[in-house]
């Protein structure tokens, strides 16, 4: 059974729960660091990078990172880290799609979803949403 380090568990309550993107960069940063770079998880990070970017009118920026998430993600299993990784590639597939044509057709930031496909993770999810982490104050 696989070990789920806390700050991932905080990675997905901020993507998919507070949408705040850009304490997703801040929680999976340090866990990427700690576990030696994997490009599985600096993956999943440029992917709320990306989507922290267009929230902030930076198009190309969000364009940059959607892109190398991408990259990253597509060799991976479509379940890795107990999520629904397959899904979270289409919907990010489709996300960069739609920024590629912004010129043309201009569109709000929307969220994405992770989906928890691993029984374990879901239950420290779910203990996650119901004790929300506290942010550290910088």
């Amino acid at each position: 059974m696989p070990q789920y380090d806390k700050l991932y568990i905080e990675f997905l309550y901020y993507f998919n729960v507070a949408r705040d993107y850009f304490e997703c960069h801040e929680v999976l940063e340090e866990l990427w660091l700690e576990e030696g770079r994997s490009p599985l998880l600096q993956g999943l990070l440029q992917v709320a990078v990306g989507l922290y970017h267009h929230g902030n009118g930076n198009v190309s920026g969000a364009i940059k990172l959607l892109t190398a998430a991408l990259e990253k993600l597509e060799p991976q299993p479509d379940d890795a880290l107990g999520i629904d990784l397959a899904g979270l590639r289409r919907e990010s597939a489709a996300y960069l799609a739609k920024l590629c044509r912004y010129e043309q057709e201009p569109f709000e930031p929307y969220d994405l979803d992770i989906t928890v496909l691993d029984p374990e993770l879901l239950r420290l999810y779910e203990a996650m949403k119901a004790n929300p982490p506290q942010k550290e104050e910088n």
